[in-house]
């Protein structure tokens, strides 16, 4: 198959080329002539998108998504890779769970499925599971996402025993002694909306921990979905000092703010919670210089009964694999914030590179994972034609450019938009 005429992102440049894929490799990055050629005159080229943060939530809850469903988003959404959260029911803390979502990953057939074990077992925070067992079994990372590990002493030897096994732990930051029951940011939209808010300290507090250890043991750890200008300063500075650290943040916290709660929206309901504009501007910025590395969707599907309740009762998370990109590169590119190859980077190379991932560049030799987008489409967000199971977004009605025409995994068009596929 030969891709032509597009504008192709390699490495940190956009060049005019064709991509010739054979074997489910990109053989060539030339001009090529062939009968299978699909011309791609005014599309864009990525390297293949990967999502290093999702719950797929099977097993055990189903009824919001299975494995096929959030492939079949991830796919629509660009995503050729994702990384899948442990916080199924049975938890992923043991080699059984980790080998079924791999095995029905494989089944689908659609992107690329990586688990995420647990941190400890069950999530309880009190043993380490069996990270080796994890490891064997095709465990790409160790989370404990939903909640922190409390115990420092814990904390420490997981990362120890991670990084034993090659593996780094992804860490949601958060102190539930802080965040105490709160369902949104703690101001003035939390007071005026009379509910319980969650201040920044509850975050920033498990950031400086996990950075102090990581310093200390001289050992690399991952900072999960940050939220404040705070924790962006906290880790900008330990990088300033030489700590082994990553960080993500998430298309609604460069996009939104905690006004979206006037609505009483529950879909604006997500944990860490949308904060100010004083955050909103840390996290571009943090973007922007390399503080945070990667941008991810914590793509968290939940049927319609578990939204539509009172915002205090209503569930955390956001639906996020089919508008990642396109608010991403709306916000970010358009914004004139990041250029395509950075954001390239932020959405494929830098999640490839941290978990140690095949692919994230478009290179002669590499998996032929590839995202075509048409950068100059607009189009609507509308949950309505959502493929996941979750319709839970906040951005419903909200017009963005850039739509996904074909997703490429290992040579194999995916999703194609010009047939009409649903993925």
């Amino acid at each position: 198959m030969i891709f032509k005429n597009a504008q192709v992102v390699v490495k940190d440049k956009l060049v005019r080329t064709d991509i010739t894929v054979e074997n489910g490799r990109i053989i060539r990055l030339g001009t090529a002539d062939g009968e299978d050629a699909v011309d791609c005159t005014g599309l864009t080229i990525f390297p293949g998108l990967i999502d290093m943060h999702v719950h797929l939530r099977e097993p055990g809850a189903e009824r919001k998504e299975d494995i096929l469903s959030g492939c079949r988003a991830a796919v629509r959404g660009g995503f050729t890779q994702v990384c899948c959260m442990p916080n199924t029911d049975p938890v992923a803390d043991n080699k059984v769970v980790v080998s079924y979502i791999r095995q029905r990953a494989e089944e689908v057939g659609l992107c690329k499925v990586h688990p995420i074990g647990a941190i400890t077992k069950g999530q309880r925070g009190e043993e380490l599971a069996a990270i080796g067992g994890m490891k064997a079994a095709g465990a790409v990372a160790l989370s404990e996402d939903g909640k922190s590990v409390l115990s420092s002493k814990l904390m420490a030897n997981a990362m120890r025993y991670a990084s034993d096994f090659g593996l780094k732990c992804l860490c949601h930051c958060e102190d539930p002694s802080l965040s105490d029951g709160g369902c949104v940011h703690e101001g003035y939209n939390a007071t005026i909306a009379g509910l319980k808010g969650i201040p920044r300290a509850a975050e920033d507090v498990m950031i400086a921990r996990e950075l102090v250890l990581s310093e200390s043991l001289g050992l690399p750890v991952h900072i999960c979905h940050v939220s404040t200008f705070s924790g962006v300063q906290l880790i900008r500075e330990a990088k300033a000092r030489g700590v082994k650290v990553t960080a993500e943040t998430c298309p609604h916290y460069f996009t939104l703010t905690d006004d979206a709660i006037r609505s009483f929206d529950p879909n604006t309901k997500v944990n860490p919670p949308l904060r100010e504009e004083r955050d909103r501007l840390a996290i571009l910025e943090g973007l922007k210089d390399g503080t945070l590395d990667c941008i991810v969707t914590d793509h968290a599907p939940h049927h319609e009964d578990d939204k539509r309740v009172e915002y205090d009762r209503a569930a955390f998370g956001i639906s996020g694999l089919e508008t990642s990109f396109a608010l991403s590169y709306t916000q970010l590119v358009r914004g004139g914030v990041l250029t395509l190859p950075q954001l390239a980077e932020k959405m494929s190379g830098n999640p490839a590179r941290i978990l140690g991932l095949s692919g994230g560049e478009l290179k002669e030799g590499a998996p032929a994972d590839l995202t075509v987008a048409d950068l100059n489409k607009k189009w609507k967000v509308d949950p309505k034609d959502f493929v996941s199971k979750g319709k839970n977004t906040p951005f419903a009605g909200r017009e963005v450019y850039g739509k996904v025409v074909y997703t490429v995994v290992d040579g194999s068009v995916k999703y194609s938009l010009a047939r009409g596929d649903r993925a």
